[in-house]
């Protein structure tokens, strides 16, 4: 019987004798409790404050504990936890070498239990699962030498990716040689399209192909990975370091389908890997259908009534693995890549940007992870080695860039929307030199000047020009540099009507 509940019958008012009889107890013994417990200033309130251990420990084991040392029961556990290959055993010969009159093995055990149970270790969260929220991620523990090669006959191992989603606990499961990081992006993006939507979030493991750094509060993803989660969207949250519950549904997943799934391919062969992954999907067709031993439906009904309809739409375009280069901005703001040049902000001079290239795009990460440029991956020299974004310049470069994108046709056409005399003028710059490139910067000058006076005064200018039988900027720029500037004259005052006045027709 319990010391608490021994105080709570007393402080009720029973007797030592109807306590006794209560628990199966003398009441010699509920006296003893009693009295230590008054000693002890111990009421009923106190006691119900504190685990049992601790309060027998007051009453009982004070003069037992200076002789033998609790051990550190927290820095047991750390230890098991930090190296996984220890037992209690072993920490138990190590405690009773430091203190030889200490617990017996049965007793330490026993201790440690009790610790456990007391600290919550022992017991489980629940884990709610949303329709569509998380994709849990992870290899399969156990592999299968299943692939044959047809030339050699060399049997390979098979290593198998699965992904487990939302409520419905519906899995997608692939093969592949190694679990190298290529088929580890492979393996994530092709379980995304095959549920056809985006969860929220993805719980990997801390494999070296997902985390770079498993820090407890700011795990680093690898680049490729981090590069998958911003293409749709999502979350990664990789489960804490030895903490299977973090993802237990594929952890129990797992379990379910290498009995279900492996033991279907344990006695086959197969020539591809492209073969055998037909062959899985198959199996899981018919796995999914299974009817729930716990509850209604099955894991592919309640994917379609439950998980689908709340995933996100897929990208566009499916994620493409990427070759990620570091680089540093050089004078010319143009990163380097595959011997072409791409552009990025010109304030990024001289700091280290990432690139990441795929089959048809250049993407530019700046250290914030934030994407500054993007162009489509040239592959043909004849085109030219550098591709230019506009806006990465700064406004001395843009000026001459674009002086130099003019060609004879854009002058012919900016001049054609202000005037027919417009065009006179810059046709004639144009076809007066050799080669029609030597009249490009008069022509810039004459339309240039609509940024000072209007398009009006400049189709004025240009048709004196004409007149005169000069076609020359200098020309057009004094003529309407003049008609611009010259005070005006004052109109005549009509004269006034009256019957001695003649006028004009008089003397004709």
């Amino acid at each position: 019987m319990k010391i608490t509940e021994i105080l709570r019958l007393s402080e009720k008012g029973m007797t030592q004798r109807q306590i006794g009889a209560s628990g199966g107890i003398g009441k010699s013994t509920v006296g003893d409790v009693i009295r230590l417990c008054k000693n002890k200033g111990i009421t009923y309130e106190i006691a119900a404050g504190m685990p049992e251990t601790k309060l027998q420990g007051i009453l009982y084991l004070q003069s037992a504990t200076k002789a033998v040392p609790e051990p550190d029961w927290e820095a047991i556990r750390e230890e098991m936890a930090k190296h996984k290959n220890l037992n209690l055993q072993f920490l138990w010969e190590e405690y009773r070498q430091e203190n030889p009159e200490g617990l017996s093995y049965s007793r330490f055990c026993t201790r440690y239990r009790e610790y456990r149970k007391e600290s919550g270790r022992q017991v489980s969260l629940y884990h709610e699962r949303k329709a569509g929220e998380i994709m849990e991620v992870d290899w399969m523990g156990d592999t299968l030498a299943c692939v044959v090669n047809g030339e050699t006959g060399e049997r390979i191992e098979a290593h198998f990716f699965v992904s487990i989603l939302g409520y419905s606990h519906y899995p997608y499961v692939e093969a592949f040689p190694n679990e190298q990081e290529i088929n580890w992006i492979t393996a994530n993006v092709n379980a995304l399209h095959y549920y056809g939507g985006v969860p929220r979030i993805i719980i990997p493991d801390n494999c070296r192909t997902a985390v770079k750094t498993p820090k407890y509060y700011e795990p680093v993803i690898n680049s490729a990975y981090w590069e998958l989660a911003q293409h749709y969207g999502l979350a990664i949250v990789p489960a804490r370091s030895r903490k299977p519950k973090d993802k237990p549904a594929v952890e129990q997943s797992v379990g379910w389908l290498e009995t279900w799934l492996l033991g279907k391919l344990r006695n086959q062969s197969f020539f591809s890997f492209r073969e055998l992954n037909q062959y899985i999907q198959k199996t899981l067709i018919e796995l999914v259908n299974r009817p729930f031993q716990k509850r209604e439906g099955s894991r592919a009904s309640e994917f379609i009534k439950i998980d689908k309809p709340a995933l996100r739409p897929l990208a566009p375009h499916k994620y493409e693995i990427a070759d990620i280069v570091l680089r540093k901005v050089p004078d010319n703001y143009h990163v380097e890549y595959d011997k072409f040049y791409y552009s990025v902000p010109y304030t990024l001079h001289r700091e280290q940007v990432s690139l990441r290239a795929t089959s048809h795009m250049i993407e530019i990460i700046d250290k914030d992870r934030i994407r500054v440029a993007s162009h489509m991956r040239r592959t043909i020299p004849a085109r030219g080695r550098y591709s230019t974004i506009e806006a990465h310049m700064p406004p001395n470069h843009r000026a001459v860039h674009q002086a130099r994108e003019f060609d004879g046709n854009r002058y012919r056409s900016w001049a054609q929307k202000i005037g027919e005399n417009t065009y006179f003028i810059i046709e004639s710059l144009l076809s007066a030199g050799k080669v029609e490139e030597q009249g490009y910067r008069s022509c810039m000058g004459v339309l240039q000047l609509t940024k000072k006076y209007s398009p009006l005064h400049l189709e004025l200018a240009c048709k004196r020009a004409r007149e005169l039988g000069s076609y020359t900027y200098s020309t057009v720029h004094s003529i309407i540099k003049k008609c611009t500037e010259s005070p005006k004259a004052p109109a005549p005052k009509p004269s006034p009507k009256h019957e001695n006045i003649r006028g004009s027709g008089y003397y004709s």
